[in-house]
């Protein structure tokens, strides 16, 4: 679609000030601005020939116009100027996000309440998916004559733990043992490999102390399950209750957001920029209608080299995207950078 620079001109202008005010943005408004110095004559013939073009649209007969999809989709691919985070900013952040550093999930969770509060949208994320993940490290935390904790720390960052239950008392023997098992068979080995026909073949291997070990190892399978089933994170879904323009359709998307499988498919099958830099998925251009009155702006945080999980953000379609498309790329790329560096530490 080609325009001329007047009406790119004029195009930015509306979607700037929708996005500030939230109203239809009039001819009076654009001329008043000095937007362009032109008269207002001008200005509408200008707005008409927009609104033709599909990239704006008329709410009401005597109202100003608003971006379509189609107009926010120009905006953003050709138009938009921009300004993402200070380099303060940045460094405020990452030391926020260290601070979480050592568990996957808590990053990502304090990453999302970042970006909602930055952002007023609400923030969604993956937790680490990596098919070839292995396992760096295993603890077992005594907290009972019976019973202790079972944690596993795998290479793509995720930390899971979870109680255990002995049929024999837990002594010091048992202990070594197990991390004994646990550095023969299970450390630099694949999680996915760490299954029940696994864990059967080494618990025949034991004889006489299979009884004792059982327990212990079938948690560890059953951890180890778990890195490999990712789960979406939602932080500040409230604040899409602020934007007018959502109201009405407040409680289908909020029901939408619990249901992840939609989402996740949407991530998965969603292009993978070369530049990194987020997909941008404008109201109708949103495959599922509950998302049509939205944009979501995605993308994806890597963890030692390997693509990982997703950071996004779901708002109105007036979102301020100068700001947080390079924001959420700056963002993405420190949670990546967080945490590669707890991996390997």
């Amino acid at each position: 679609m080609e325009l001329s620079e007047r009406q790119k001109q004029l195009l930015s202008a509306i979607v700037e000030r929708y996005i500030a005010t939230g109203e239809p943005v009039g001819s009076k408004t654009l001329v008043d601005a000095a937007v362009l110095p032109v008269s207002s004559a001008t200005v509408r013939n200008e707005m008409a020939a927009l609104t033709a073009a599909g990239l704006l649209e008329q709410p009401h007969t005597s109202a100003g116009r608003i971006p379509s999809s189609a107009g926010y989709r120009y905006y953003v691919d050709h138009l938009m100027r921009p300004y993402g985070l200070s380099l303060v900013e940045k460094q405020i952040l990452a030391s926020r996000l260290r601070a979480a550093s050592g568990d996957a999930r808590q990053v990502l969770e304090t990453a999302g309440s970042l970006l909602s509060e930055m952002t007023r949208c609400a923030a969604l994320s993956t937790t680490p998916s990596d098919a070839d993940a292995v396992v760096r490290r295993v603890e077992l935390v005594p907290i009972g004559v019976r019973t202790a904790m079972v944690v596993v720390l795998t290479s793509s960052g995720l930390l899971k733990s979870r109680v255990c239950r002995t049929d024999t008392e837990l002594t010091v023997d048992m202990a070594e043992t197990f991390y004994n098992l646990v550095q023969e068979h299970f450390l630099g080995k694949p999680a996915a490999a760490l299954n029940v026909a696994t864990i059967q073949t080494l618990a025949v291997s034991l004889g006489e102390r299979a009884l004792q070990m059982t327990p212990l190892l079938v948690t560890l399978s059953e951890l180890a399950a778990t890195t490999e089933r990712t789960q979406l994170l939602l932080e500040g879904q409230g604040n899409l209750l602020g934007y007018r323009e959502l109201r009405g359709s407040a409680c289908e998307l909020l029901d939408f957001l619990r249901r992840p499988e939609p989402l996740d498919r949407m991530f998965s099958e969603a292009p993978h920029p070369a530049d990194g830099e987020p997909v941008v998925v404008i109201g109708r251009e949103n495959p599922y209608r509950e998302l049509q009155n939205a944009t979501l702006v995605f993308g994806r945080y890597a963890i030692a080299g390997h693509e990982s999980g997703t950071l996004g953000l779901l708002g109105p379609t007036r979102m301020d995207y100068a700001r947080i498309i390079p924001s959420l790329q700056e963002l993405t790329e420190i949670v990546g950078k967080v945490l590669s560096d707890s991996v390997e530490e």
